[in-house]
Formats: structure tokens, sequence, C-alpha cells
């Protein structure tokens, strides 16, 4: 049975994989992250094995240039890449973010398709075409790895498309996409139009064709497993199928797919799969975008089984049921590890076997808290850990001198009785204090404490707390969305802890702290 794998995978094509999570992704509904979660999330997929990580649009705000020019100086082993229209200043820009990168990456698009170039573009196919050779050959000046991208190339004629393509290559692309922009097209399209391409675009030898899908009709990954059948070579993809609308094709789907069906496709890529579940985790955590529970490959239940049918056929024999294991993509089997008695050493292992990486330091700093809360909860889950780990990555990434932080509270509130609520907060060693007997209930009346403390006009549009983990004395995860009321741009703020009203409040205060490096950014 394991012998028909090997030879598949030694005869296997490799396929190129592009993520654009921290562009396209990015751009989902209140999914920013600051300039350290993006460079934490870009060393996440070096560690995952990603061949091209389309960092950001450094044309489109100080931020984007500078979270693209800071990745750009630190990830080795993917190439890293900046989006940019086919505008001379784009590209520049663009080359100024990517300049220090070991490989860097220029992708520039245009629209091609004809309801683009009628109504945005208002030009015509030559003009298009001209537009699109001036612009890879001016970011070919500056680096020999560019990418082309036909915007709504599922929808371009499929001549025009073919000469679109054979010009681009002409003038230097290596790599040229074609999107799905808007998730229209299906297998059956995608593959004819593929083909079509490697067959009749003379040049096409001279660069990898690439596949970038949407997700608008749910056909993102099925889309993107066409075109490569087809002969794409290379799958531009998100971590947890985030994107615009309805997100586009989904990392972790579809490179499972070609891995669990090497037997159909022939294809295979370069991807560390134990890596997949630490870095759907990562990025949930850092957007605040949780995954579905039953979302393939990532999801809690994707590998967990209630009928009793199925129970018993796994219990016999795994493969009637699953057909990949839950440790491939990155769960850890045993989930109940650990209590108040273990030692460093075993913390360490469990840590290191959940995908993480921590310094002495962190380590040391990740060991008190695990026996501060082991006084607080009898048992110590997997999902406690991963809360203690992403804790220390936080104040290592995002800590500064000014910035707010929790000291205590307290709450006096009933039924019968209005909410008053006290924080004390520091910043720069020095602590704040505010009572507050405002709102309708204690949340309310919290927020309005932190206001007076802060000094920003700021408006909760999101509260959520979530169990970490089973039992009453489980950890509470808070996730709060609030509105710089000034900007009117909404940030996001998390918090753990047993106590949901601590958490609450740290994660108000982690939404402050945003704000507050957000508009140092916008000074600067």
């Amino acid at each position: 049975m394991t012998s028909q794998c090997d030879i598949s995978n030694q005869n296997a094509r490799k396929i190129i994989v592009f993520d654009t999570t921290l562009r396209d992704g990015e751009q989902s509904p209140g999914a920013s992250m600051n300039l350290n979660e993006k460079v934490q999330v870009a060393q996440a997929l070096v560690e995952l094995g990603v061949d091209v990580i389309e960092a950001g649009f450094p044309i489109a705000s100080p931020g984007d240039f500078d979270s693209v020019r800071e990745i750009a100086k630190v990830v080795r082993g993917s190439s890293v890449c900046g989006l940019a229209r086919c505008v001379d200043k784009d590209i520049d820009r663009a080359w100024e973010a990517l300049k220090e990168a070991e490989n860097p990456r220029i992708h520039v698009f245009l629209a091609t398709s004809a309801i683009h170039r009628e109504f945005k573009l208002r030009m015509t196919r030559e003009e298009i075409i001209s537009r699109a050779v001036e612009g890879v050959k001016r970011a070919r000046g500056y680096c020999s790895n560019i990418e082309f991208s036909p915007e709504d190339a599922c929808r371009t004629e499929i001549d025009f498309l073919c000469k679109v393509v054979e010009a681009v290559i002409d003038a230097g692309a290596t790599t040229v996409n074609i999107p799905d922009t808007v998730g229209y097209t299906t297998p059956f399209e995608m593959t004819k139009r593929i083909e079509t391409l490697m067959n009749r675009v003379p040049n096409v030898d001279k660069a990898v064709i690439s596949i970038h899908c949407h997700n608008d009709l749910g056909m993102a990954v099925a889309n993107s497993l066409a075109a490569v059948a087809a002969g794409a070579g290379q799958i531009e993809c998100a971590i947890n199928g985030l994107g615009e609308r309805a997100g586009n094709c989904a990392l972790e789907e579809v490179v499972m797919a070609l891995r669990t069906r090497r037997d159909f496709f022939g294809l295979d890529t370069r991807i560390v799969s134990q890596r997949l579940v630490p870095t759907s985790r990562l990025v949930s955590k850092v957007t605040g975008l949780k995954v579905s529970r039953n979302k393939a490959i990532v999801g809690r239940n994707a590998f967990a089984h209630e009928s009793g049918v199925h129970q018993d056929g796994v219990l016999k024999e795994r493969s009637t049921y699953e057909i990949m294991s839950a440790e491939s993509v990155g769960f850890v089997k045993n989930d109940l590890v650990l209590g108040k008695h273990s030692g460093r050493a075993a913390l360490a292992d469990r840590i290191k076997a959940l995908g993480f990486d921590l310094s002495k330091e962190r380590l040391d700093a990740a060991f008190d808290e695990f026996k501060r809360l082991a006084d607080l909860k009898k048992d110590i889950f997997d999902a406690d850990i991963i809360a203690i780990v992403d804790r220390q990555n936080a104040s290592r990434l995002t800590g500064k001198e000014a910035d707010w932080r929790y000291v205590s509270y307290s709450l006096s509130s009933g039924s019968e009785s209005k909410p008053s609520f006290k924080a004390v907060l520091s910043q720069n060693g020095i602590e704040h204090t505010a009572t507050s007997d405002e709102g309708d209930g204690p949340v309310h009346a919290m927020f309005w404490a932190v206001q007076q403390i802060v000094g920003l006009r700021i408006l909760l549009k999101e509260f959520k707390i979530d169990a970490v983990t089973c039992g009453s004395d489980a950890q509470g995860e808070v996730r709060v969305r609030v509105t710089d009321v000034d900007t009117n741009i909404d940030y996001l703020g998390r918090a753990t802890s047993t106590d949901v009203f601590e958490a609450a409040l740290q994660a108000v205060i982690d939404a402050v702290n945003r704000i507050q490096h957000a508009r140092e950014g916008q000074q600067a």
C-alpha cells in the first residue's frame, strides 16, 4: 500500500505555493494585522514551506510599505513578493520595499476583461497590451523575478488573453497568473482555459502559469486543482481560505488534496503538512477570524467521529473513515497532557510537539505562567498551552514602554443594583485608576472606565467569549472589535484568562494599544 504512494511521490511534479494571506487575505473585512503580527505570520509561512509570500501592496499605505520592507529584510528561504499596478510609481514603491529581500518578486497586474476595459479602465485592447508590457519591463529593470496578472482573466476573451500572456512573457514576465477574480468560473472551464493557453501561447514554456481563484461560488479549490492538472505550475492561496468577499483558495485544502491524491494528480508541493494546523491557529489568532469547527483539514471536527458505525470502523482500521491522519496536518493525538506537578522538560516537550519553538527566555516565562495556571485549573489541555505560547509571542512582538498594561480590577454588579467597575491600568510605570457606573451592564461599565483612563473615543462593536477548553474551570478567550471614532477604523483585541472579566479588560487594552500603535505610525 505504501509503495505506490512512494513511487508517485518520486515522480510528482512540484507545484509552487504562492501564499497571499498577508495581502489578499488581509483584505478580508476585519482581518487587518499590525506589523509585528505580519512578520510573525511570514516566519510561520517560511517554516510551513511556502515558496512565495505575497507580503502586501506597498503603494496602498505607509503601513503596507513598512510591513513588506520588514518582511523582505527578515525572511530567508522563501521569495518575498510585493503587488503593484501597472503604474510607474507603484512599481518603484514596490521595489523600494523589496530591495533587501533574498529573492524579491514584483507582481504587477492590469485588468483585461471587456467589462473592466469598458467601465473601469476605459482602455482599448491595444492600450491594455501596451500598458502591461511597459509595466513588466519597468519591473524587470529592478529584478528578474516578475509576475504579471491579467485581472479578471477568466472572463477575458480567450483570443485576447493569449495575446496578453504572450506579450508579457516576451517583455520579461517569469510567472503569468490567471486570476478568477470574482470566483465565476467552473472546473471544466478552467481546465479548457489553461489547456488553451498551454497550447496556443508560443512562448509559454518561458514562464510559469499560475492560478488565483476566489471562492464566490465555493469552487476555488476545485478550480485550482483543475488548473494544475491542466498544466499550471503555481497555485495562489491563503491560510484558512482568507480573502476578499468569500475568500481565496484555502492553502491547507489544496495542498492536502494534492498530497492525499498523488495517485490521481501526480503532483505535490514542498509544504510541511504537519505545520498546517499550527499556522492556521496563528492566522486565526492574529486576524480574529475563527476557523469553523467543520472546516476541512484544520477544523476541530475534521477528524472527529460521533457516529457509532464510524467509531467502530476507525477503531478497527483507521482508513475506513479517514483518508489522512490527524497527525499529518499537525493535530496532536493526545490532548490532556499536563498538571500542576509537571516539570519544565515536560512542558518544553509538549510545546515542541504542538509546533512551537521558544527561546530559553520565553520558555522560562511560559513555564512560570503554566505553573500559575495549574494552580487555578486541575488539568492543562493543549489549547491552554497554545494560549500561553500566544501570550508570550504577543508580549515579545508588541510590548512597548508606552503601552497600557493591566494591573487589576474590581466589579460590583447584580440584577437589582447598578454595575460599578473599577479599572487600574499602568503606562510608563505609572498607575491610573477610574471607576464607572455608566451603562446597562458590567461590560459596558468596564468599557467606560477604560475610556476615562486612556482618553480615546472608541466604540465597542463586537464582544465574544469562547471557552479555550472544556470544564467549568476553562480559560475564557475574549475577542473584541472596537472602532476608533476619530478615524473610523476597526481594531481587534483579544486575551485569555480563567477570569473572563479580566480577559475582557485585557482584550480592550490590547485593542487600545493597537490604536495607539497605528496613530504613532501615521504621525511618523
